[in-house]
């Protein structure tokens, strides 16, 4: 790792930027934590623009940045809340759609340059996804540069209309954990008490209980899973407008499948599990598959987004929508130990193709430096 530098840089006198997130999502609120951090260490003036709400989760200024409370892009004053933070920023960065467009709208009429990291795609139907599609070809043309988190994204940026779109280099904050081994197999032994998974495997699944998730998918697989012995668990942490619908089935069907709601300890119980799966129709730098491989936990997922991308060889890929595929997959590992063992291996090799964090500013402070530096007359 390259060494940090206490000073601004190259010679910069205080580089003034402003971080903007909108609702300040896990993945995206856990990076500009990581991004504000790392750019305070070298030596640059750091504001991050967000509901107070996730600043009392990520505690932006105890890592030296100043935060500014802006309300959500549903209250009619965050725009202008927005414009006055930024009347003196060198450089605004903007983290997803929503918090890119309200940018968008207060640096109006400003020339002030827009940096957007375009971390995951929006999911809608009907009038609202055509909202925003215009949404993103506005944000798109406005953007000095686009920075998206997986190839597809930044393909999409550009046919959207982006003048400047890269490849971003997003650290995923690996899990702190101080306990010894053996204390954390005991951890792992009581939440598998706790979830009904002793004697059986446990197949973990997380996220938001929406259609884009591919839940639906998951519980047909699970049908094929009753005739295993014995019997695997699927445990759900998440919370979502399906909740309801996809209880019913499981309820209706007899599936061996427990909804456990939103959890503050997923990094617990993915390491409890014998398999994690991620059955969506789409995502980008999934947190899930990171921490899986991370945690050397083997993976089953669809091959969509930037998902190949991410995980190369060292991950179980089906087609989305496929459920005999899925489930296939699934009982494949659960007889295969030694697949596992080898999904692991490589899973802890491909962790270490990922960007750390100190790369990820170092990628970022580069675009600063390049849209700020005076450029030398020729």
């Amino acid at each position: 790792m390259s060494p940090v530098s206490s000073h601004p840089p190259h010679g910069q006198s205080s580089l003034r930027t402003v971080q903007v997130l909108g609702g300040g999502n896990a993945g995206s609120s856990a990076h500009v934590r990581s991004l504000a951090s790392g750019l305070v260490a070298r030596g640059v003036r750091v504001t991050v623009c967000a509901p107070v709400e996730a600043d009392h989760l990520y505690d932006f200024t105890s890592v030296g940045a100043e935060h500014v409370h802006v309300p959500r892009s549903s209250d009619p004053g965050s725009v202008a809340a927005l414009r006055e933070a930024c009347k003196h920023a060198d450089l605004v960065h903007a983290h997803g759609l929503h918090a890119s467009f309200r940018a968008v709208l207060a640096l109006s009429g400003r020339r002030t340059p827009l940096v957007v990291t375009w971390h995951n795609r929006t999911h809608a139907e009907g009038a609202r996804a055509h909202l925003l599609r215009l949404l993103e070809r506005r944000v798109m043309k406005a953007a000095t540069v686009v920075l998206g988190t997986t190839s597809d994204l930044v393909d999409r940026a550009r046919s959207t209309g982006a003048r400047d779109a890269r490849l971003a280099a997003v650290a995923l904050l690996a899990p702190r954990r101080s306990a010894e081994s053996e204390e954390r197999e005991r951890a792992g032994s009581k939440l598998r008490a706790e979830l009904g998974a002793i004697g059986r495997p446990l197949l973990m699944a997380v996220g938001s209980l929406d259609r884009h998730r591919g839940y639906d998918t998951l519980l047909d697989a699970a049908r094929a899973w009753r005739r295993l012995d014995p019997v695997p668990l699927v445990v759900v942490a998440g919370e979502g407008p399906l909740r309801a619908v996809l209880q019913r089935r499981i309820e209706d069907e007899g599936l061996p499948v427990r909804l456990i709601g939103g959890r503050d300890d997923v990094g617990d119980l993915l390491a409890a599990a014998d398999l994690a799966l991620l059955p969506s129709s789409w995502e980008s730098r999934s947190v899930l598959a990171q921490e899986a491989l991370h945690a050397r936990v083997p993976l089953v997922a669809t091959r969509v987004g930037g998902i190949p991308e991410l995980v190369g060889d060292a991950a179980e890929l089906v087609p989305y929508g496929d459920a005999e595929a899925f489930a296939d997959a699934v009982s494949g590992l659960l007889a295969d130990p030694e697949r596992c063992e080898l999904l692991k291996e490589r899973g802890t090799r491909q962790t270490a193709t990922w960007p750390t964090e100190d790369e990820t500013v170092a990628q970022v402070l580069s675009v600063y430096d390049e849209l700020t530096q005076p450029r030398p007359l020729i």
